[in-house]
């Protein structure tokens, strides 16, 4: 969305195509994007077939100068379009291959060789497209080897988007986590934690579980009774947890997709002025640590989390410090408006406007 409305503000006439509410259509037309909405998909299946050619057709219709897509699932369509002479983009969040060696859902025996597909299919297919954009710059070198016009563009926060007018001092002990739960992401180390700590915190948990065996073992932990369930949240229920909690937590386990990955949460802690907690890769300490944001601990080690949770919430004053060397790093270099210039400059070398 943050691309779309950069680009509409730009003067381009921009359509998006994706599930959505009425009040999501009516919000991008504000900001001057057309969202075509599509129905909720029943299923994965549903979603990665039926939905696909949905997206397709109605794409299709708008007869549009330049595609931009991010969902794998696409990609055969993206080839079509580039057939037809369209300049078509693949946008790419994942690290596709190794997302897939992390999939509980398809079984263990498969994943080796459905990855070795994917990766394949994507490289086949990054020759044939104008670009590729990679949200990070790990992902944009993969393809540079194919398709030597990719770049990276990274999804920073937009900011003042999550600013928190409130004083830090007003707060409760509440530390939160946002984004998809599940085992890898570190759910079951962090509900363990919170049986650890010395202090009364609460965890405002805002997400949707995708895991459904880590879903049952957090909910029969001990320290699900001091999670608070939000349940998805909008841009301004996010902002609302951020101004309340007083660190947030990003503990995802040390797989090789989230090793070199830019988690947007992180970012978002800092934009809002809060630390992080985050687990110990090296291109995170560097971030983390490197700006003297927060504290970057082993995810698989509930003891270190609950002790890096302790420690901020009996020490204020640092937190308050930590987070405004973070929100200062946001306002010097991890921003959407760095990253808009990009985005921008690519579109005029392809449309020419």
């Amino acid at each position: 969305m943050k691309e779309c409305a950069s680009l509409a503000r730009e003067g381009y006439e921009t359509h998006l195509v994706i599930t959505a509410t009425a009040n999501e259509v009516r919000a991008a037309l504000l900001q001057g994007i057309v969202l075509h909405p599509l129905e909720k998909p029943r299923g994965r299946f549903s979603r990665m077939l039926r939905q696909t050619w949905r997206c397709f057709r109605i794409a299709k219709t708008i007869d549009a100068d330049a595609y931009h897509f991010h969902d794998p699932e696409l990609i055969p369509f993206g080839i079509i379009f580039s057939l037809m002479g369209k300049h078509v983009i693949y946008d790419v969040h994942e690290n596709l291959p190794q997302d897939i060696l992390s999939k509980d859902w398809i079984p263990e025996w498969a994943r080796k060789f459905i990855a070795r597909i994917a990766d394949g299919v994507e490289t086949f297919s990054a020759r044939h497209f104008f670009s590729v954009i990679g949200a990070t710059p790990t992902i944009s070198e993969r393809f540079k080897r194919v398709n030597p016009k990719s770049i990276d563009i990274n999804n920073y926060p937009i900011l003042h988007e999550l600013d928190f007018d409130g004083g830090y001092k007003e707060k409760t002990n509440e530390i939160c986590y946002i984004g998809g739960i599940s085992k890898i992401r570190g759910i079951g180390e962090l509900v363990k934690a919170l049986e650890l700590t010395k202090l009364d915190v609460r965890l405002n948990l805002a997400g949707i579980f995708s895991d459904p065996v880590a879903e049952k073992d957090a909910r029969q932990s001990e320290g699900w009774s001091r999670v608070t369930e939000l349940g998805f949240l909008d841009r301004g229920g996010v902002r609302k947890v951020l101004g309340r909690s007083m660190a947030g937590l990003v503990t995802l386990h040390p797989v090789e997709n989230y090793l070199d990955a830019l988690p947007v949460k992180m970012f978002e802690y800092m934009a809002a002025g809060i630390p992080s907690i985050a687990s110990n890769f090296p291109l995170w300490k560097e971030i983390v640590e490197g700006n003297g944001c927060g504290i970057c601990v082993d995810p698989l080690n509930p003891i270190e989390i609950s002790e890096a949770i302790d420690y901020l919430l009996s020490n204020p004053e640092e937190a308050i410090s930590m987070g405004a060397r973070g929100r200062a790093a946001i306002e010097g270099k991890f921003n959407w408006k760095n990253e808009e210039v990009k985005l921008l400059s690519f579109y005029r070398e392809i449309i020419g406007k």
